[in-house]
């Protein structure tokens, strides 16, 4: 069989080049020969171009030490053989597989059998060996195959490509591309889309992979980048190059902030990209299912750059601190919720676009803040309202802003000197050193308390405080209350006996719970809880009663018992006479 025809078919239809076709070949045949005559031949396979077969020869080596008598011989079996051989030297004899060629491989058996030890008229390649070469064959030719998709594609990274889905792999969609299949990977896919099989599908190549099992090319739908590519394709001022976009930040399928810049004083960027009646950033929208785009232009002064990107909200004041990357935008209190955005999506938005730290503050809360650091630096020695009004007007807002502040840039401020910066940032570095109010650090003996009676199911916050203020400052005081309507008045709820007994039983239930006390150990509890606080009244009562009685002796008269005699006076005797 003349395999040239076969070749040139399967190149034109496969797209391989015809030499590795041939060599291909090559390899099936000289693995099946090597299974079905032993591999400790030395075997090669060589493709005739002629005859349109592959040929297999052996090789034998003639040697005067023969230690592998399938690879050497010796020379007098070379000469027996009829040959003239010196140590060294190689012979090459072909081996007749091809059921055409059995009379060839009888005759050769017959001069050569001995020398080769090869019996190639009974040995032909059986059902495993022709399994090997299909499988060898099948194997290349998909190497093959791989390696032209691979030259194809690796340098369309970056490029838009569109294709038909075909099926869905553990929610990875599988896109034929028409020359080879592509994977879309669920992370490269947006939330909102979906797809059915058959259904048009546009996307970005991310990625070619060399890989003999998975599919070498990978899109993507979820990179900001696709945005660019798909305004270069409505825009024609982009691609020309007159506008340009600078940054990108996106939350695929949800919101993307776009920054755009014109090369040209003649072209708005931002009219360019939105179009006619809006239908260049619709078509964009559309690809994209609904996503939400906001066009921002873009300007070298980045403040007004991080006011453009928080847009549509209004910002009222900027303050910039370089060192850190970081922008504090004061925003009025009505633009408070639409400069943060959902989940604070738009503020995170912008952060991403212009590459800062971005913190929205409404005026409001700025204002509190700096009543609040003004109260605590006026309680320093040497500091005047005169002076927090300065440092608040040149923009140190935050006590932050002070101690992290210079002594000699401070010191230049006027109304300041070297001593008063100096005391300015050593009380602003104290007080930010004090525990957060709610922090452990800060809490009070009281505070644990009140945390106590927040365990109970039922009592928040400010059932808690009012249940303390008014001396239930444990869950004793509260599970051994005997009477519930002064418990509901003393908790702040009013009437609300209900509510109240309610709380007792959750203060039962979380004593006996807490102390591990059955019914009878409970009351024994209460008894010992209620003789202590009977002993701690009196006690109390008889504190006071001395108290009042110190307040009542005339000042210099000594404390006189009440079952002592009584002296009678000069004034007595007198009116007795």
């Amino acid at each position: 069989m003349n395999l040239n025809s076969v070749i040139d078919e399967v190149g034109r239809t496969k797209g391989i080049d015809r030499s590795i076709l041939v060599e291909t070949l090559e390899a099936a045949i000289l693995t099946a020969a090597r299974r079905t005559y032993g591999a400790q031949r030395e075997i090669e396979a060589e493709y005739s171009e002629e005859s349109g077969e592959v040929q297999l020869f052996q090789i034998i080596t003639v040697s005067d030490d023969v230690e592998n008598p399938y690879r050497e011989v010796s020379v007098e079996e070379v000469r027996e053989a009829g040959f003239e051989a010196e140590p060294g030297d190689e012979l090459l004899f072909q081996i007749f597989y091809r059921e055409d060629d059995k009379d060839k491989a009888r005759v050769q058996d017959k001069r050569y059998g001995k020398l080769l030890k090869l019996d190639s008229y009974n040995s032909t390649f059986g059902r495993i060996a022709a399994q090997t070469a299909k499988q060898v064959i099948i194997q290349r030719v998909r190497e093959a195959e791989r390696d032209i998709i691979y030259d194809e594609y690796k340098d369309t990274i970056g490029d838009m490509v569109i294709g038909r889905v075909r099926r869905f792999e553990k929610g990875n969609i599988i896109v034929d591309l028409g020359r080879t299949d592509a994977i879309l990977p669920r992370r490269e896919q947006t939330p909102r889309e979906s797809y059915r099989p058959g259904d048009r599908l546009q996307a970005m190549i991310k990625e070619v992979q060399r890989s003999s099992r998975d599919p070498q090319v990978v899109l993507t739908r979820a990179d900001p980048m696709l945005l660019l590519k798909l305004f270069e394709q409505e825009v024609p001022e982009i691609h020309e190059g007159a506008v340009r976009i600078v940054a990108v930040a996106r939350e695929a399928g949800v919101r993307t902030k776009v920054a755009v810049y014109s090369r040209d004083s003649d072209v708005d960027p931002v009219g360019a990209c939105v179009g006619m009646r809006g239908s260049r950033v619709q078509a964009v929208v559309q690809e994209l299912r609904g996503e939400k785009i906001d066009i921002v232009p873009y300007v070298e002064d980045t403040a007004r750059f991080v006011c453009n990107a928080i847009s549509p909200a209004e910002v009222a004041k900027v303050l910039i601190d370089e060192s850190n990357m970081t922008m504090e935008l004061i925003v009025p209190d009505d633009q408070l919720s639409l400069a943060i955005g959902r989940g604070g999506q738009n503020v995170r938005l912008a952060a991403q676009l212009t590459g800062w730290n971005l913190d929205i503050i409404s005026e409001t809360r700025l204002k509190n803040m700096m009543a609040e650091s003004r109260a605590q630096l006026l309680e320093f020695e040497g500091i005047t309202e005169d002076m927090v009004d300065t440092l608040f007007t040149l923009g140190y807002n935050k006590l932050e802003h002070m101690a992290h502040a210079a002594a000699p840039e401070l010191a230049q401020i006027p109304g300041l000197n070297a001593e008063s910066a100096e005391r300015i940032i050593a009380a602003a570095a104290e007080i930010l050193a004090r525990p957060a109010p709610g922090s452990p650090e800060a809490m009070t003996e009281a505070d644990y308390e009140r945390k106590a009676l927040e365990e109970i199911r039922g009592v928040g916050a400010k059932v808690a405080a009012s249940l303390h203020d008014s001396g239930f400052i444990s869950v004793e005081h509260i599970a051994f209350a005997e009477d519930p309507a002064k418990l509901a008045e003393a908790a702040g709820l009013g009437k609300n006996v209900k509510k109240a007994r309610q709380i007792l039983s959750a203060a039962e239930e979380h004593l006996k719970r807490e102390l591990e006390l059955d019914d009878e150990g409970f009351e024994a509890r209460r008894a010992e809880f209620n003789a202590a606080s009977q002993e701690a009244t009196a006690e109390e009562a008889a504190e006071e009663a001395d108290a009042a009685q110190e307040q009542e002796a005339p000042e210099g008269a000594e404390a006189v018992p009440a079952d002592a005699p009584v002296e009678a006076s000069e004034s007595d005797d007198e009116e007795e006479a």
